[in-house]
């Protein structure tokens, strides 16, 4: 009962923190584009762009962490950890595409050169959006790591990367401001696409690796591995693999106990090992195969054995 309300607690801080994204990319989405359109700034309705493909992302992020922490059933008997992953995916591609218009705006901007008007306005806009940015891009950070989110953390790498180009974007509009010489827009847009682009290959490189059923980092490994040999009922143990599907991750072994030992004391000793894994590791699956230890050594004697000898011949 108390690990459920645990899990209740996490998905719905989980599913405030991406409304909570919502409604801040949608009130800086409408900002930069009055301001963008009024100045004439690139740089700016590029930033406007990138925050809707944030607010796209922010959807997809909000769907993702309300379904993928849905309980398995018969369709899906591994749960629905795998969407999270998708959501990442479809995240990084709405980045790359923003980065694609950007770069094409930006050209036609060099070509065309329009003058800025009141470039002061889009230097307060993009203040405004970076501070906004970086209090929210932590927070969803924060609940990312307490809920173990992929789309969470996706969503926030998305509002990290705009609080740096908005510094750009700033950075843009006050030499075109100090200066008057307006092709420094067009330049710090196209910084802003590659800088974006950037963000958008980690995070589909992250996608990938789950969705490619990478093993659990290290430290998770050795966590059970541990867990195993301090046990000294625990005779030895094989076959370790891992996989992580959105926040949940599945862990099965093969564990060796004293060929005697009873087949309830076998299965008691198993319930145990996992429970503390369980209790080290959040959101578990840990199956666990048992096998007389003796036994498994002769068969793996003579294995040896047949095997040198067939290489002889």
């Amino acid at each position: 009962m108390k690990n459920s309300s645990h899990k209740n607690t996490l998905e719905k801080r989980a599913i405030h923190a991406a409304k909570f994204s919502i409604y801040s990319n949608t009130s800086l989405v409408i900002l930069k584009i009055i301001v963008g359109f009024q100045t004439g700034s690139v740089s700016v309705i590029s930033e406007a762009a990138h925050s809707g493909s944030d607010l796209l992302a922010s959807w997809i992020a909000y769907f993702s962490v309300s379904v993928s922490r849905k309980p398995a059933d018969s369709e899906h008997p591994y749960g629905h950890g795998k969407l999270e992953s998708l959501s990442g995916m479809a995240e990084a591609l709405l980045i790359f595409a923003a980065a694609i218009w950007i770069i094409y705006e930006a050209i036609n901007k060099l070509r065309h050169p329009v003058i800025i008007d009141k470039p002061g306005f889009g230097l307060a806009v993009m203040l405004v959006s970076a501070i906004v940015n970086i209090l929210v891009s932590r927070y969803l950070y924060r609940t990312a790591k307490q809920t173990d989110s992929l789309a969470l953390e996706a969503d926030a790498a998305h509002l990290a990367t705009d609080v740096w180009t908005s510094f750009g974007v700033v950075i843009g509009l006050a030499l075109v401001w100090i200066t008057g010489i307006q092709i420094f827009d067009p330049i710090v847009a196209i910084m802003v696409a590659l800088i974006i682009t950037q963000a958008a290959y980690r995070l589909t490189k992250g996608a990938i690796s789950l969705l490619m059923d990478v093993r659990l980092p290290d430290e998770d490994e050795a966590l059970v591995s541990k867990i195993l040999e301090d046990d000294q009922r625990v005779l030895g143990y094989h076959r370790l693999r891992s996989r992580k599907s959105g926040h949940a991750r599945y862990i099965d072994v093969h564990v060796q106990f004293e060929d005697s030992m009873p087949f309830i004391e076998a299965h008691d000793l198993t319930e145990e090992l996992e429970d503390k894994i369980r209790a080290s590791l959040p959101e578990v699956e840990i199956t666990m195969h048992s096998e007389p230890y003796w036994r498994e050594m002769k068969h793996q004697v003579e294995h040896h054995k047949l095997d040198k000898d067939s290489s002889k011949k």
